[in-house]
């Protein structure tokens, strides 16, 4: 029997990651392809490091980050020492759901991972709301 709160219910971040990997198989093409050349990565909370390199001091201010050289500034003179990532933080991620109360996570998940992905395209604001909804 289901939990009554089941739709409320924090996912781990293996499922977490399950539902990101979702999210990036249902980006239209011609992106989906291109996209799939970043590595996705979930983790609760971007590390202090992190924090103190963009001068933030609350890890729940940071749901998403884009980490690459983006398509537009690529060369094929670079080396790359490491493949583009997009880090999903599933802490302060939950805690905009739970605040919003009304978005499916998964469209919240969806949503933080189309503005990252944006970074690595280097697209427009127009851009992004041709795929994703809730930027218009």
């Amino acid at each position: 029997m289901e939990h009554p709160n089941a739709p409320w219910l924090a996912p781990d971040l293996a499922a977490f990651e399950t539902m990101a990997q979702q999210a990036l198989a249902d980006i239209p093409e011609p992106f989906r392809a291109a996209a799939r050349n970043v590595a996705i990565r979930v983790e609760d909370f971007a590390d202090d490091t992190l924090l103190a390199a963009m001068d933030m001091a609350d890890p729940f201010e940071l749901t998403g980050l884009y980490e690459g050289i983006p398509l537009t500034d690529k060369s094929s003179f670079d080396q790359p020492d490491r493949p583009d990532v997009i880090w999903l933080f599933r802490r302060p991620i939950l805690d905009e759901w739970a605040d919003r109360g009304t978005v499916p996570l998964g469209d919240l998940i969806a949503h933080v991972l189309v503005h990252e992905l944006a970074h690595h395209f280097g697209w427009s604001d127009d851009d992004i709301a041709a795929v994703d909804a809730w930027w218009i």
